[in-house]
């Protein structure tokens, strides 16, 4: 079950009193009424923070697969209400709530949407539903990818707090874009239960997030401090306990906040991609969804890149999709300097994140290693990149540094559990970002 907003405010209360800074107290309800002018889309003005709108949480959109586990975004919907439980990391006065409908074959039709404040599970706190609107109008139509942002609405929200978005679908939707590794648990009704309090209507689950992208908020002065993560599964946060808020990223945003200063960090990893290759379940290489996941996201000034591992694996290991072709260490490394470049174009400091261990894993061997070695060295020695955080070190056991911690290590001898990701915020100097 998701932790209740108390929980989550009684764990950043504890963190708080372990680092003797005090946190900003979260945003009381306030009554809000969508603004009568539609919002422009999120990728109106990247980078500059337009409005004073920042990321307080985001996800990368994929097209549908079942590749792992089943979902529900091959069958998409029809007259079902979803409903989404997300957690931004930083607050304001003023929220919208981006969807996509990017690898959608149709146009796709939101008949509403609400927002509210977390409760428990399905649940949404008495008191903090508030409709959504695009343009004006209660529902929506966004064509074959495309994307489309609601309208400002007034609605106080604090930093760590966790939100409920919930969209009826009323007419069939066919296949869905989604995120498949969500490691939160997302709830399907039958009918419009879009304003429902309670949870007693969402009998079915899934840990995916559908159409939803985004949340930004505002009301404060135009910032370009946000930090964007991208990357795959270990930034995605695969091993980490669901319905938790553990992907390092998350951890990350718990840092900013524990300092008084929250900042937007948002989650653009995809479990599986790659930066050189696209994949028929992972999503489209790195080096061509960077311009519309990170350059596209409003007040980011750094990116932290920690992707590769997939490229140099995923042509030997079998077994998960079509496999992808060989990539050098030469190629891996012109990708990464293709999203350096492509950062620094648009201002943002690019920081390299170092790959981690893969011994006794899927992806082990002689030849694997080497390359991981390899780049890693460059990573460390080249100064292309404008910062590096050492995430390999962080959660290396001492002893064989070529394998994941056992403290660290989930079960897979290649994604971190909680601890290992906690660990790995926990290496990243806060001033280089």
């Amino acid at each position: 079950m998701r932790t209740t907003n108390a929980t989550r405010r009684a764990g950043v209360a504890l963190l708080s009193a372990l680092t003797l800074v005090a946190l900003p107290v979260v945003g009381a309800d306030v009554t809000g009424t969508p603004a009568h002018a539609a919002s422009a889309g999120h990728g109106t003005a990247p980078g500059t923070g337009h409005g004073g709108w920042q990321g307080g949480w985001a996800a990368s959109p994929q097209a549908p697969t079942e590749i792992f586990t089943p979902n529900w975004s091959r069958q998409g919907f029809a007259d079902q209400t979803v409903r989404q439980v997300i957690r931004v990391s930083t607050g304001g006065t003023r929220a919208r709530v981006e969807l996509s409908n990017r690898y959608g074959t149709g146009p796709l039709r939101i008949t509403g949407a609400t927002v509210a404040r977390t409760d428990a599970g399905a649940s949404v706190e008495k008191g903090s539903v508030r409709q959504l609107s695009f343009g004006g109008s209660r529902s929506t139509t966004v064509p074959a990818g495309a994307d489309a942002t609601s309208d400002a609405l007034a609605y106080r929200t604090g930093a760590l707090e966790s939100l409920t978005v919930t969209l009826y679908l009323a007419a069939p939707t066919g296949p869905a874009t989604f995120h498949m590794m969500s490691s939160a648990t997302s709830y399907r009704a039958r009918g419009d239960h879009r304003a429902d309090r309670g949870g007693a209507a969402f009998t079915e689950t899934s840990e995916s997030w559908y159409y939803l992208t985004g949340v930004e908020v505002g009301g404060g002065a135009p910032r370009r401090n946000g930090v964007v993560a991208f990357g795959d599964s270990i930034t995605d946060g695969v091993g980490s306990t669901p319905d938790t808020d553990s992907r390092y990223p998350d951890e990350l945003a718990e840092r900013f906040a524990a300092t008084g200063h929250p900042r937007s960090v948002l989650n653009h990893g995809i479990g599986g991609n790659q930066v050189t290759n696209d994949t028929d379940w992972a999503g489209e290489k790195g080096v061509t969804r960077f311009a519309k996941d990170v350059l596209d996201e409003p007040g980011v000034g750094t990116v932290i890149v920690l992707e590769g591992i997939n490229d140099i694996g995923a042509s030997s290991a079998g077994g998960v999709g079509t496999p992808t072709p060989e990539v050098s260490v030469a190629q891996l490394i012109a990708g990464h300097r293709s999203l350096i470049r492509q950062a620094h174009a648009r201002g943002i400091k690019a920081v390299g994140a170092t790959l981690t261990p893969i011994k006794g894993s899927f992806y082990d061997s002689a030849v694997n290693e080497a390359k991981r070695d390899a780049v890693n060295d460059w990573i460390r020695t080249s100064g292309a990149y404008d910062a590096v955080v050492d995430l390999d070190r962080a959660v290396a056991d001492p002893g064989d540094p070529d394998s994941i911690a056992p403290a660290y290590d989930s079960g897979d001898r290649l994604h971190p559990n909680d601890a290992g990701y906690r660990a790995m915020a926990r290496a990243m100097d806060l001033r280089i970002l």
